[in-house]
């Protein structure tokens, strides 16, 4: 039997029809800004970079500062990945350095925009979200009208908080390892791996739960159950839903939403239906319920995550050759999780030669209706944010 898959995610129904468009053509057609938690204070021992990359990933950001800087690289503090293949900007520490020695720091695909003195290191996870800006390329006049519409209804109601393909690694192939491990002995198998390269392998397993929850309930993301566990969006609490009439009206508002499972043992369980759903998930994987605890190092200790989560700043126009999304997501999120409920040709696990390339467009007048999705146009993620490969 082959290796286990990661399920594909698929679109929502949405107002207006989707239409075929090519996306990261260029690094420049992908741009991500970091939203920061809070700014640096102007004061204090850690010395902070606003740092713009193109073409480079956030690691080899970090190889190349550490040469610049002789500093180990292990000594900068991050808030989050960001995608390799795009233009980004975003904040990384360092502590006892001069900052004079930072101003102006640059190599062929980094350059240092900003140096400011804070009282911390930054870490992971130690920002709001990212603004993203992204051209979509082979698009015609007509499709601005769908983009428009289908953005104002990603605003309205959020958008599916999918977890990307880089989450299961090359070929989608960290899900099978994971599942290798907990079907096995986990801590055999810890002690023939670094354990960065494990606790990859189990997080792939915990995104397939969740996005299979996803899948469930895709169509009703906002839509509150008795039993589940909702999630509130100013604070990351989550609290059991007994009466979803009477809760139903903040998941309108956007201050709640249902909750999926990371699985683990310290994770709250719902009820209801929604535990019905959770379970069917896990036993689709062959795991019982107990299959995340005594993991060794204290690994995929469990928590609740969002089904949906909300879509800010949208904005769609018209440029040359195309259209230019704008929007803004919260930390964690991914932005192809936005361009698949817009396009009919996005990639999951594509080829190199065709990642952010789409299908050729087919041919059609700018007053005629967009061309019927293809059932098995595949799909992509690029995000930032995301573990990289465990292989």
């Amino acid at each position: 039997m082959p290796p286990l898959k990661p399920t594909r995610p698929e679109p929502r129904r949405g107002p207006f029809p989707r239409f075929p468009g090519r996306y990261k053509v260029t690094p420049e057609d992908f741009a991500v800004d970091e939203v920061p938690a809070y700014l640096p204070s102007g004061v204090g021992d850690h010395v902070w970079l606003w740092v713009e990359k193109r073409g480079l990933s956030t690691m080899d950001l970090l190889h190349e500062l550490s040469h610049g800087l002789d500093r180990d690289e292990r000594a900068f503090g991050i808030a989050g990945l960001k995608d390799a293949q795009a233009v980004s900007r975003q904040w990384v520490s360092i502590e006892h350095v001069d900052p004079r020695a930072c101003e102006g720091l640059h190599g062929e695909r980094f350059r240092v925009l900003e140096v400011r003195r804070h009282g911390n290191k930054l870490r992971m996870g130690h920002l709001r979200g990212n603004r993203f800006g992204i051209t979509l390329r082979g698009t015609v006049p007509a499709d601005l009208a769908s983009a428009r519409g289908n953005l104002a209804d990603l605003v309205a109601r959020g958008v599916p908080n999918w977890f990307g393909e880089q989450r299961f690694g090359k070929r989608g192939a960290n899900l099978a390892k994971g599942l290798d491990v907990l079907c096995g002995d986990a801590r055999v198998m810890a002690a023939r791996m670094p354990r960065r390269v494990f606790g990859l392998v189990l997080s792939a397993v915990q995104s397939e739960v969740f996005n299979r929850v996803v899948n469930a309930r895709r169509e009703a993301l906002g839509t509150l159950l008795r039993g589940d566990l909702a999630f509130r969006h100013d604070n990351g609490s989550v609290f059991v839903v007994d009466d979803p009439a009477r809760e139903q009206s903040r998941a309108d508002a956007f201050a709640i939403s249902p909750s999926g499972p990371m699985p683990g043992p310290e994770m709250t369980l719902p009820t209801g239906e929604p535990a019905r759903i959770e379970a069917e998930a896990l036993a689709a994987l062959t795991l019982p319920p107990n299959a995340f605890a005594k993991l060794p190092f204290r690994l995929c200790r469990g928590e609740r995550r969002p089904l949906r989560v909300p879509v800010q700043d949208a904005v769609a126009d018209a440029v040359d050759g195309g259209l230019r999304l704008q929007f803004t997501l919260p930390k964690g999120a991914y932005a192809t999780s936005v361009l698949r409920e817009l396009l009919t040709d996005t990639i999951w696990f594509g080829g190199d030669d065709d990642r952010g390339r789409g299908r050729p467009r087919p041919q059609r007048s700018p007053e005629s209706p967009a061309a019927p999705e293809s059932p098995d146009a595949p799909d992509v993620d690029d995000e930032p944010d995301a573990p990289e490969s465990a292989e």
